[in-house]
């Protein structure tokens, strides 16, 4: 039972997610700006992001965008699972590496149900100033499960590096 703990994680990350985007939706008309707090720096708002990070792939054909943004994140998200679960994984990964994952399929199961429900069309909500960095005014649009996919990724990459030294450390 240990080993499907982390899917705790992602059923939470997809709770919070498709809750907020319903409020959002219901309450904020597309396109519009709700809430501007902190001078500025965070806006509630409603944008639809009919494409991939940073609106790539906008462009492509229906046809090519549920290959590339259903059918294979589908499947990425269902190895990803499968390696969470499996012994094996369970042997050469640690159980926050497998709780990183989890955050991995949360939001990217979070986002794939507003591909497939919201006619290719993902909600995103939360808007921070950029300060000008990167030519940007203002950070892309995101969502919770943006926000979960980044934050796993990042927490995974420092957790593969810290093992890594700490093998190095051992066979020292």
């Amino acid at each position: 039972m240990r080993r499907y703990s982390p899917f705790l994680l992602s059923l939470a990350v997809i709770v919070l997610d498709q809750v907020s985007k319903a409020l959002i939706v219901h309450f904020i008309p597309e396109g519009s700006v709700a809430v501007s707090l902190f001078s500025g720096f965070l806006w509630i708002c409603h944008v639809r992001n009919d494409a991939v990070a940073f609106s790539f792939g906008s462009a492509l054909p229906d046809a090519a965008k549920y290959a590339l943004f259903v059918a294979l994140p589908a499947a990425v998200l269902a190895a990803i699972g499968y390696m969470i679960a499996s012994r094996k994984a369970e042997k050469e990964t640690t159980a926050f590496q497998r709780w990183c994952l989890a955050g991995i399929v949360g939001g990217g199961a979070g986002n794939l149900i507003d591909r497939i429900f919201r006619s290719l069309r993902v909600v995103d909500w939360i808007s921070t100033d950029n300060y000008g960095w990167f030519g940007m005014e203002r950070f892309p649009t995101y969502n919770i499960a943006d926000a979960a996919i980044v934050l796993s990724v990042i927490a995974l990459i420092i957790s593969l590096f810290v093992e890594g030294r700490r093998k190095d450390v051992k066979k020292d």
